[in-house]
């Protein structure tokens, strides 16, 4: 299952155009509210450089492309539709919108960092609205779904205490369909310190204090800064990151990159998304005012901030946000290539911490059977089963039933 990243946000603050510049799709961009009604979802990249230049070889991708380099791995990114203040009532498309924000594996936050748009996501003068207000706002939100999940289930989870579940693991079970996990709990109750209270004696301050933290662990959240290319939008940047000093906050222009990248797929540029610079490569095509276009993008948001934001967004919230490492797995550690004879086939992105059993599994199940231990090809190494992979390691799994 490739991994998914929710854009979340009010109405008008741009999320729509992020989806497409990172797709490459077409879905209706307009000023009206709640353009997005329902939830979109399309195939985005996350890229990382790849092992086969270290190697000297040239590879032949099976599950991911290799462009210049750098291996682009399709994750899926769902445009959610804008939530309005008590979405986790159920008002507007609330429930739809929580259920979906649900499956997402870690969460894009879009604001407008030029302040232009109104509390309510309409389309108001550039500095009047406030970015600061906008992500607290859709933030309470998201807690108030955790709270009222908790709430709503006291006397279910009391009971299961009562007879002898661990608290834990009741708690766990209640929050299991919107991805948490144990670990989440656990580390909710070590930083809240609430374990010791014991869950009967909790108050509406404790459960929403418990249900805060939740929240933030088990959906992992960036601030995209959006429309950072319109006047004064860096000093609400600057405010947002003082404001926010616990979250990674990245500057974006979606108008930006969409520009680009449909420059690109036209050929009038080479451009690789996330990079830094981009060549023009046939003016005579290009009328001044696209010319124009481009030269503020290569001054005004490239000279500033190094890059459009969009790719490097998606990149951070894979490998910063949910800690995933690039593992290649390997059958035939001579040639590098799988049993179909492909090179350096296939990318998998594990969670930090993850081990070589673990890499069994999410290949097929049946690989850990008889498990013997793993090869770090690139060093000649014997791993053991419980050692913990770490990025760009390539790898051949060793079985009982396997010749070395």
């Amino acid at each position: 299952m490739p991994i998914k990243l929710g854009l979340i946000g009010k109405t008008n603050t741009g999320k729509t155009t992020f989806f497409n510049s990172a797709t490459l799709s077409s879905e209706e961009i307009s000023s009206y509210p709640f353009t997005t009604k329902a939830p979109v979802s399309g195939i985005a990249h996350a890229i990382t450089l790849c092992v086969h230049p270290e190697f000297k070889i040239q590879d032949n991708p099976n599950n991911s492309k290799c462009l210049d380099g750098w291996r682009y791995i399709p994750i899926e990114l769902i445009d959610l539709p804008g939530l309005i203040k008590d979405a986790w009532k159920g008002k507007g498309l609330g429930n739809q919108f929580l259920s979906i924000a649900a499956q997402s594996d870690a969460l894009l936050h879009v604001v407008d960092a030029s302040g232009g748009i109104d509390s309510t996501g309409k389309i108001t003068e550039s500095g009047t609205g406030d970015p600061i207000s906008d992500f607290a706002d859709i933030e309470e939100e998201m807690i108030m779904w955790y709270h009222k999940i908790l709430e709503g289930n006291r006397e279910k989870v009391s009971k299961l205490i009562r007879t002898g579940t661990d608290i834990s693991d009741a708690l766990t079970d209640l929050y299991r369909g919107i991805g948490v996990n144990k670990n989440h709990v656990k580390e909710t109750f070590l930083a809240t310190g609430l374990e010791e209270k014991g869950f009967d004696n909790f108050d509406m301050g404790d459960s929403k204090k418990f249900t805060s933290h939740l929240r933030k662990i088990s959906k992992p959240t960036l601030i995209v800064a959006n429309k950072i290319d319109i006047k004064g939008a860096d000093k609400n940047f600057e405010r947002l990151r003082e404001r926010y000093n616990d979250s990674i906050v990245i500057p974006v222009s979606g108008d930006s990159e969409f520009s680009l990248r449909r420059a690109e797929q036209k050929g009038l540029i080479k451009y690789s998304p996330g990079s830094e610079q981009f060549e023009i490569i046939k003016s005579k095509d290009l009328n001044e005012k696209q010319i124009n276009a481009l030269n503020f993008i290569k001054k005004g948001i490239m000279g500033e901030y190094m890059r459009t934001g969009v790719q490097f967004a998606i990149n951070v919230a894979v490998f910063k946000l949910l800690k995933m490492n690039s593992i290649y797995p390997i059958a035939d550690e001579k040639n590098l290539t799988d049993k179909k004879g492909r090179i350096l086939p296939d990318l998998i992105l594990l969670k930090d911490g993850a081990t070589i059993k673990d890499l069994a599994k999410e290949i097929h199940t049946d690989l850990t059977k008889g498990l013997l231990y793993g090869k770090d090809l690139r060093y000649n190494l014997r791993l053991p089963i419980d050692y913990q992979l770490r990025d760009r390691d390539v790898v051949s799994l060793i079985s009982a039933g396997k010749n070395n």
